[in-house]
């Protein structure tokens, strides 16, 4: 198996035996397994999860897209997305993507720093604020708002589990199985699995989420500089509205975001709990979190307050220039780790797959190739 040879599920020489393994099924993991087969029809393609498809950070993700970026490779990589998802939505409508007013708030001195990180005609400064879930915001003087256009939510769970649905006639997932072991050679990976079971690939993907310490893989992600952040967001416990859009608290990076499809709102705020495992039983919502969160609602709608007592808490991983990390991470380049989106997993997922599947797949052949 000295490369990918794109040769179909008929002519495998055995079930344990690919041309890309993926391992991890959740939204990163699942478009770069339909980036491989659009890149490279025909190739064989195995997915393994340890639990279920998006059943990791996945599961507890926000979904909030909007066209923001740090730095410039974000906002090439945001850029991307959006019209991916755009495509991916026009395609098929029954796809829980939904589009979403976006309205941002920041201090009207910081109009230029805004006007940067955000993508060229996207920002539209409005004298109309808009309206919390109950009643008006308070907005500390001197704070402006502008409307962004681009802005999308979705139910990032149901999105991939829809995605993987779409790819099991082509690619065989491995759900409840755990990677034991990864065994790099110059012109194969051998993966252990915790089934017994040994799965040979040409090349493989790591998309671990903020499972950066597993055993099988921590020797290559150790040296990557990367930590695990906890993620804590708050259920305001009110009905939104159908025409209720985001607000974005730019300078507090943080959000109100309507969960539609839930039946309550989100409020997302910054927590700064580094390396955090991903392993373990430790999240959920403390009392300390809770009081955090609620301290910074306060500032912009102290009615909402008291109808925060819930709500998710996770972890994912981050880089330290904050762009995500796409790349090698073995002595004969056949495991790519892709992953450390900074919080930003579903909005920038589509750019990673892509990065990643140029990197599985180097030749690609015409889409209308059999």
């Amino acid at each position: 198996m000295g490369g990918l040879t794109g040769t179909g599920p008929a002519e495998r020489t055995a079930d344990t035996q690919v041309d890309v393994a993926v391992v991890g099924a959740g939204i990163v993991g699942c478009l770069t397994a339909r980036a491989v087969l659009s890149r490279l029809p025909g190739v064989s393609v195995a997915v393994v999860e340890r639990d279920a498809v998006a059943a990791g950070a996945s599961r507890r993700s926000a979904g909030l897209h909007f066209p923001r970026g740090s730095s410039e490779p974000v906002r090439r990589m945001a850029s991307f997305s959006e019209r991916y998802y755009h495509a991916l939505k026009q395609e098929d409508d029954r796809l829980p993507i939904r589009a979403l007013d976006t309205t941002v708030l920041t201090a009207t001195t910081r109009a230029h720093e805004l006007a940067e990180r955000y993508l060229p005609g996207t920002l539209h400064r409005t004298d109309r604020l808009p309206s919390g879930p109950a009643g008006r915001l308070r907005l500390p003087e001197g704070t402006g708002a502008w409307r962004v256009t681009g802005g999308q939510y979705a139910d990032v769970a149901a999105l991939t589990q829809r995605l993987a649905a779409q790819l099991r006639p082509a690619v065989r997932f491995y759900e409840g199985t755990r990677t034991v072991t990864i065994d790099s050679g110059p012109d194969h990976v051998a993966l252990g699995l915790s089934s017994g079971a040994t799965l040979t690939a040409a090349k493989v993907l790591l998309a671990p989420g903020p499972w950066l310490a597993d055993p099988a893989w921590r020797t290559w992600t150790s040296g990557l500089g990367l930590r695990v952040k906890k993620v804590v967001a708050l259920h305001v416990e009110r009905q939104p509205r159908p025409t209720d859009g985001a607000i974005v608290f730019e300078d507090e990076d943080a959000f109100l975001l309507p969960v539609h499809h839930r039946g309550h709102w989100l409020f997302s705020y910054t927590c700064e709990q580094w390396d955090v495992p991903a392993e373990g039983t430790d999240h959920y919502l403390t009392p300390v979190e809770l009081a955090e969160a609620r301290s910074v609602l306060d500032r912009f709608a102290p009615d909402l307050v008291p109808l925060c007592t819930t709500g998710r808490v996770f972890c994912d991983a981050y880089s330290p220039d904050r762009v995500p990390v796409v790349g090698p991470v073995d002595d004969f380049q056949n495991v790519i780790f892709a992953g450390a989106a900074n919080g930003s997993g579903y909005r920038l997922a589509p750019a990673i797959a892509a990065d990643a599947a140029r990197l599985l797949c180097p030749t690609t052949v015409p889409r209308s190739h059999p």
